[in-house]
């Protein structure tokens, strides 16, 4: 399989088509059985969970809430294409990524509340903090691929941003930078379509975004973001070549968030056409791959089921433990803030406590 294009990106890559059929079959990447009922189980998982979290921040029972409902082969197959080793940079809309890449479920909500314990990664987590200011962690990604260059590190910093982040001097600055330094990152770009409101085609006369990075001198690829076995492929190339040396890749997924952009007030209906969402839906990412595993034997409506009753479980525990976590106190916060608080805060703490 050759998905990474050296210079021109106009390369379009899909392994299989809306109805589940392989239709390139030399880039189907080598992956075992139960692999592929990997891939499904957690793209199913985090279909039903998104599901629920939408209810649960419409009951005010999490706080903020980016839907990824559509987006799940483009999360799942890139995220699974990585080693636990790996650091992952997400953005607010990649929590599933960092929930797979070990993140607790409970702490992902604790995190949604705003509680500083849902930002306390456990060591042995390779993950940051979800960022919400757009494309900052694209500097971030490159500053920390290169640290493991100089360390020689066999390791791979990965990010996602969404269409709109492309827009921003981060990105390129980031990118330029790995380039130079031929830093192990691997850049993905979600684009689903909307930043927020604003089409792709009002925010860059790019023919494509993956072109970008022709301008950083490093490869770039386009990528059916409704594919996951095109997605894993894709990002499986680039994670090897990072990791063998051979500096950093981006690439960019088209896919299409069904929900809104948050769960902040945003109203899709404003800006897009219920013929654009009904066209994008008969490309769901779950629909084509059961499709392709059913054909093989490999997925069944029990195996489904079962999936659907163990994500509804999870979610209930996870969110009966974030319930059931220590609230958080102004002390508490000053407390976490340094190991060793400065003058100022131990007069703020002082004050509070009198």
């Amino acid at each position: 399989m050759s998905a990474i294009a050296p210079t021109k990106p106009t390369t379009y890559l899909q392994v299989l088509d809306a109805e589940g059929n392989v239709v390139n079959p030399s880039l189907m990447p080598n992956l075992t059985d139960e692999q592929l009922r990997s891939l499904m189980h957690k793209m199913v998982f985090t279909r039903i969970w998104d599901q629920r979290a939408i209810k649960l921040t419409r009951q005010g029972r999490l706080g903020f809430y980016a839907p990824v409902g559509g987006q799940e082969a483009s999360m799942i197959g890139s995220e699974a294409a990585t080693e636990k080793e790996d650091f992952l940079f997400p953005s607010y809309r990649d929590v599933p990524q960092s929930v797979w890449h070990g993140w607790p479920l409970y702490q992902a909500f604790l995190y949604s509340r705003g509680h500083q314990h849902g930002g306390q990664f456990p060591q042995d987590v390779h993950v940051i903090m979800p960022q919400i200011i757009i494309g900052a962690q694209i500097v971030q990604t490159a500053g920390t691929a290169l640290a493991f260059k100089l360390r020689k590190e066999k390791r791979v910093a990965f990010t996602y941003i969404g269409d709109g982040g492309t827009s921003q001097g981060d990105f390129y600055e980031g990118i330029n930078f790995a380039g130079a330094y031929q830093a192990p990152a691997v850049f993905v770009v979600q684009n689903n379509q909307f930043a927020i409101s604003v089409p792709v085609a009002l925010q860059t006369a790019a023919e494509t975004l993956a072109n970008k990075a022709v301008a950083a001198g490093i490869p770039g690829v386009q990528v059916d973001g409704m594919d996951v076995l095109a997605v894993y492929g894709a990002m499986k190339q680039a994670v090897d070549r990072a990791r063998a040396g051979e500096g950093p890749s981006l690439i960019e997924t088209m896919t299409f968030r069904y929900g809104p952009h948050t769960m902040s007030g945003d109203d899709p209906t404003r800006y897009r056409s219920k013929e654009l969402e009904e066209e994008w839906q008969k490309k769901d990412p779950l629909v084509r791959f059961r499709n392709f595993l059913q054909s093989k034997n490999l997925w069944s409506k029990e195996d489904e089921d079962l999936v659907i009753e163990e994500a509804k479980a999870a979610v209930n525990d996870a969110l009966a433990k974030a319930d059931a976590y220590q609230k958080m106190t102004i002390p508490g916060l000053i407390d976490s803030m340094f190991k060793t608080l400065p003058a100022d805060l131990i007069a703020q703490r002082t004050e509070f406590d009198s």
